[in-house]
């Protein structure tokens, strides 16, 4: 199946370079129906840097006032889908002096010298509907002050890559790059004149997909926070687009807004992060904030999991526990072996979080940050909770999750509403051993109480637990539960290490304990977000030990110090800039 996968993905992409070619060939004359309004405004901070020639695009750092984007993308075609999307354009507005207008119209019409003949990169749909819903938004910002053969020039290529997007969004398979390409041709469709009749089919495509792409409860397939976030805006703007032109918002369109936007706040920690799990960050600073005003719904997320995860929240913190089985298939190309892993966050500053997603630092980084280790959560030596699949490839190589946990459960506790009571089945096969993990958060957030147990659930399970151990010489099991902690936190383990104690950068305390059932280290880890230049080192609080019997019990707490106020005026700001100077 992964091979038949592959050489399908390949045939597609390349009749997207036939249809490009083609399109860019047509000879096509549009304007705008109605002068445009941007829609969306990036960061003044990030624009400033880009007219410095300070690039930053996933991890990549380039200081060269003599450079343009497109050499960027040109010399590193592993960012080059992201510089192709012009997000950098939306930056650029938020200055909206005239050396940004300039440097703007500049890289657009440098595009259009380099790629819009369409023989080269940059024409892969999903890319062609974000560059459309970007340019045309700012369609004012990139016209103003250009002479009529520059405005003539940007229109034409505006309705040549309508045109190819047209003709290949149908054959994208479902997923959130069809979302893309969808939004895209209704965008163009809508705002360009004579290009109506590629918006109407694009509606009713759109329309299905919400119905079928997105659950009941407002999840997607990859349980990709990040990703359900990106969905949302590109809704949002689908939306704003067909109210802005007269035209009726869909049912299916509308009903998908309103289950989405609970979800992504059942998802979002006390400081507006969103929770990093299956390949998705935290998300650009305001962006979720923005995207749920734009969404105009104020619905608060019901009770039971959302998307597969489950939340406790006290006082002013926040837990967010991975309480179900991972993606599969083609779903799971960015998916991680997470299950049961939980972050934390006290007000404005995380504390226990997940490793991150390493696709912005290379396969290796992005192989190691999918396995168990790599989350905070138990994990047996060796062993993840679900397994890469090397033979299962999706468009790209990516590897897909296999042999993932049968059975998952993760519900709160019947007599209280502060206790979640969790379990995987995902090391059963291997050696007999289902996890157990129950988390009670106090109703005033500062205390979080743990329990981790491997256990055997019948004669079947015992007999592979004894099979096991026969292999280990009657050593043991071996496993650890990892606490991985941000880098802002301060972490102090004391001489008998029986207590870690940890600092957060508000000056907030909180102490680490256990039942003393397991050896409890600090030792390293790492953060990963994009954005980053290089993974950024942090540390990590091991429990470890070695099953012996059918049950191993493991008890732990992590309380706010007493002398720790419930608030604190936290008026320190963290420059995510600071990390990549």
């Amino acid at each position: 199946m992964g091979i038949m996968q592959t050489w399908r993905a390949r045939g597609i992409r390349f009749m997207h370079r036939v249809h490009a070619r083609r399109a860019a060939r047509a000879d096509l004359t549009t304007r705008f129906v109605s002068p445009p309004e941007p829609y969306m405004i990036g960061s003044v901070q990030r624009g400033q840097q880009l007219l410095r020639g300070d690039f930053l695009f996933s991890g990549l750092r380039i200081e060269n006032p003599a450079l343009s984007v497109w050499d960027i993308a040109d010399s590193h075609p592993d960012i080059a889908d992201e510089i192709h999307s012009c997000g950098w354009l939306e930056d650029l507005a938020a200055v909206g002096d005239e050396a940004a207008r300039n440097t703007a119209q500049t890289w657009a019409n440098q595009w259009i010298d380099r790629y819009g003949d369409g023989r080269r990169q940059g024409w892969l749909p999903e890319l062609v509907g974000r560059r459309l819903i970007r340019w045309i938004s700012h369609g004012e910002f990139l016209l103003r002050g250009q002479d009529r053969v520059r405005r003539n020039r940007l229109l034409t290529s505006l309705a040549q890559q309508s045109l190819f997007l047209s003709r290949r969004w149908s054959v994208m398979p479902a997923g959130l790059p069809r979302f893309a390409a969808l939004a895209g041709t209704i965008h163009a469709g809508l705002s360009l004149d004579g290009l109506a009749p590629i918006a109407r089919t694009a509606v009713q495509a759109l329309t299905l997909d919400c119905d079928n792409q997105i659950d009941r409860d407002g999840g997607i397939a990859p349980r990709n926070p990040e990703a359900l976030l990106d969905l949302l805006t590109l809704l949002n703007w689908t939306t704003h687009t067909l109210r802005q032109t007269g035209q009726p918002v869909p049912t299916s369109l509308h009903r998908a807004v309103e289950r989405v936007a609970p979800t992504l706040r059942a998802l979002r920690h006390a400081d507006g992060g969103l929770a990093r799990f299956h390949g998705g960050g935290r998300g650009m600073e305001g962006r979720l904030d923005l995207a749920l005003a734009a969404s105009g719904v104020k619905d608060l997320p019901g009770p039971g999991l959302h998307m597969g995860f489950a939340r406790l929240g006290g006082g002013r913190t926040t837990l967010i526990v991975d309480a179900a089985a991972p993606p599969t298939g083609p779903a799971s190309a960015n998916a991680h072996a997470s299950t049961l892993a939980f972050e934390l966050t006290s007000g404005r500053r995380p504390l226990i979080v997940n490793c991150g997603s390493g696709i912005r630092f290379g396969p290796e980084w992005q192989r190691a940050s999918r396995a168990t280790p790599s989350h905070s959560t138990l994990a047996l030596t060796g062993v993840s909770s679900s397994q890469l699949a090397p033979t299962q490839r999706g468009q790209m190589g990516q590897e897909w999750l296999c042999k993932t946990p049968t059975l998952v459960r993760g519900a709160l506790a019947r007599k209280s509403n502060r206790t979640l009571e969790l379990s995987h089945n995902g090391y059963q096969p291997h050696n007999g051993l289902t996890h157990a993990r129950i988390l009670t958060l106090s109703a005033d957030g500062r205390i979080l109480e743990g329990e981790d147990l491997l256990t055997t659930l019948n004669d079947a399970d015992n007999a592979l637990f004894d099979k096991a151990m026969a292999g280990t010489d009657g050593k043991g099991i071996a496993w650890a539960v990892r606490f991985h902690l941000h880098p802002d936190v301060r972490a102090a383990i004391d001489d008998a290490a029986a207590t870690v104690q940890l600092t957060l950068i508000s000056g907030e305390t909180w102490v680490f304990r256990q039942d003393g059932a397991a050896k409890m280290d600090l030792t390293q880890s790492v953060y990963l977000e994009n954005g980053q230049l290089t993974p950024t080192k942090t540390q990590q609080v091991v429990l470890s030990g070695r099953s012996l019997a059918y049950a191993t019990r493991v008890r732990w707490s992590l309380a706010k110090a007493q002398d720790t106020p419930d608030v604190l005026r936290d008026l320190v700001q963290a420059d995510p800039m600071d990390r990549i100077k």
